[in-house]
């Protein structure tokens, strides 16, 4: 496969965990949160909140931060969230839609992505 994959879910996009365990039990599903970063080859993605896990952070040099443990953010693969409709404010997934607009007489293609439940551009 040649390039890096193509991701519907985009950098700031609000997403909603769709699987995974649930919030009684102590899990992220149902949490939303705002996407940090997209990571195309692992298909995976960084959500603010979501998927906390400690980390033991060794000692560094002098003038830096000194060590203990941190809580941090894992990536969660794509699969497992959802973009949330901004109408309805529930998961829904992503269409692409191709329009033709005229410019300076010139046709040009462009993109938009929109949600599948409402209709409403993201």
């Amino acid at each position: 496969m040649a390039g890096k994959p193509k991701m519907k879910i985009k950098k700031n996009d609000l997403v909603q965990v769709i699987t995974g365990r649930s919030q009684d039990k102590g899990g992220d599903k149902g949490k939303q949160g705002k996407v940090i970063a997209v990571y195309p080859e692992s298909q995976r993605v960084l959500v603010e909140g979501i998927n906390r896990v400690t980390k033991h952070v060794r000692a560094g040099q002098p003038g830096q931060s000194g060590g203990g443990i941190e809580v941090v953010e894992a990536p969660i693969h794509v699969s497992n969230v959802a973009v949330v409709d901004p109408e309805t404010n529930k998961p829904t997934r992503v269409r692409t839609r191709v329009e033709t607009v005229e410019r300076d007489g010139r046709a040009k293609q462009v993109r938009t992505r929109e949600s599948v439940r409402s209709g409403k551009e993201l």
